[in-house]
């Protein structure tokens, strides 16, 4: 029986070690003040996971400015419907970067038609200049949340054809009450814990109240319930790890809720909300007939698939762009080296078609 129990409590001992060691970030550990002194306002970063996310978000040479003068594109080439009012030369240097932001392995061949270059036949080139007025919806409307710094297509591909961070409504098993509210199976969006594991579908497709923290101390004044709470935890979760940021990045540690006294951040985030739900709404979800009706093809590599399991487009959230910064590429200014991608018209709604 002693021979028992000494075994139990190493095992239990040897559990919590594992535990601790998991689960606990390794000193030392790097705070910086943001709030007011002894309510825990304070950026918490991990210097050691820093140095691996700086690495990765470094931008490619910018190449020289492109001359503005001389003819149009539209005069010099047919059926540009997005670009056609740079000069030629800014829309070969535009073209160029593209290639290398999205397709660098595949070539021009992966948009055109190296025998008629303005055929839209290829489905990509329609889905290119649907993205293209994308950033510029980005770069004119959402500057409440980019800035002048802006967005380009590398901000979310990064050399290769599909972002590394998307998301399609989760496929739930029809038992139990996962089948029910998604929950009760390790999900890493909401950081493997059991909570929902979909936190993008009710908010960043549809427009669900996200806010559930009470703003009085008197019974029966919130309506919101045990469960709405879970999705927004588990949406908070997903955005401080796509972000890198804890959760006093945005709020303040006294009252979540009390927008007063939140840091700045808050409100940008509130308006990345918004704008990854108007993307995904105005310009991804549309062009799941064109992505269905052309599966991926083997020159699109292992990331290549564009529908989720259920059949449904691969949308956007706050880690397509952040990828772990805190900003994308840490506050580069995106559009300094290409201003034409904040002049891009809007172009016809037909760019949008499957057709």
């Amino acid at each position: 029986m002693r021979f028992s129990t000494q075994v139990l409590l190493g095992f239990a001992a040897l559990v919590c070690t594992v535990v601790i060691v998991l689960t606990f970030e390794r000193p030392p550990v790097h705070t910086t003040q943001i709030g007011y002194r002894g309510v825990a306002m304070e950026d918490v970063a991990n210097p050691r996971t820093l140095a691996v996310r700086v690495a990765a978000n470094r931008l490619p040479e910018v190449p020289d400015a492109a001359d503005t003068d001389g003819p149009k594109a539209h005069e010099l080439y047919e059926n540009v419907q997005v670009l056609g009012e740079l000069s030629a030369a800014q829309f070969g240097r535009i073209m160029q970067a593209m290639t290398e932001w999205i397709a660098p392995a595949q070539g021009c061949t992966y948009c055109h038609n190296p025998e008629n270059m303005a055929s839209d036949e290829i489905y990509t080139k329609v889905v290119s200049r649907r993205m293209l007025q994308m950033t510029r919806r980005i770069n004119t409307d959402w500057t409440a949340h980019v800035g002048q710094v802006g967005v380009t297509c590398y901000t979310c591909h990064r050399g290769q054809p599909v972002p590394a961070e998307v998301w399609a409504t989760a496929v739930l098993p029809h038992s139990g009450l996962q089948a029910q509210r998604g929950q009760n199976h390790p999900a890493p969006v909401a950081n493997d814990s059991s909570l929902p594991g979909d936190p993008f579908t009710p908010f960043l497709l549809q427009a669900n109240e996200i806010r559930v923290i009470s703003t009085s101390s008197l019974p029966g004044r919130n309506p919101a319930n045990v469960m709405q709470a879970e999705w927004t935890y588990s949406l908070m979760m997903s955005m401080s790890e796509g972000l890198g940021v804890n959760c006093t990045h945005c709020h303040n540690s006294r009252s979540f809720g009390n927008w007063e006294t939140s840091p700045p951040a808050r409100l940008t985030a509130w308006h990345g909300i918004r704008m990854v739900r108007d993307l995904n709404t105005a310009y991804i979800t549309p062009l799941q007939p064109l992505w269905a009706a052309n599966p991926r093809g083997p020159a699109d590599g292992p990331h290549g698939a564009r529908l989720g399991p259920g059949g449904d487009a691969l949308k956007v959230n706050c880690a397509t762009c952040h990828q772990g910064a805190n900003r994308p590429f840490y506050g580069a200014p995106m559009l300094e080296g290409y201003p034409e991608l904040r002049l891009i018209s809007a172009g016809p709604a037909r760019a949008a078609s499957a057709e």
